[in-house]
């Protein structure tokens, strides 16, 4: 009897076994999915910004050095800030985790 019931208890314990290890390719692949769209998602904010190819290391540098971060910058250089449709202004910020988010205002 006690062999019987120790059967059943470790065919449990693969049936979860079996289940933890789904759960976690689950967590990969969605991991994987949100890292992708995370980079899409900087892209488009890249390229929304019209900065050149040259000029975007010296962007990332001033922003990893954390200067002037989501504040209104004169143009110049590597510009963080551009005028678009003469009131409206666009910066770029980096949060806490390290991404990159776009920010727009309008001066009244």
């Amino acid at each position: 009897m006690a062999t019987t019931k120790s059967m059943k208890i470790q065919a449990e314990i693969d049936k979860v076994k079996a289940k933890i290890a789904d759960q976690q390719a689950r967590l990969k692949e969605l991991e994987k999915n949100k890292l992708e769209a995370e980079n899409s998602e900087i892209v488009d904010i890249v390229r929304g910004m019209s900065i050149p190819l040259a000029e975007l290391p010296l962007l990332f540098e001033k922003l990893k050095s954390g200067g002037a971060l989501g504040q209104s910058v004169p143009k110049s250089g590597a510009a963080l800030l551009r005028k678009r449709r003469k009131t409206e202004y666009e910066t770029i910020s980096s949060l806490n985790s390290g991404a990159l988010c776009r920010c727009s205002f309008m001066r009244v």
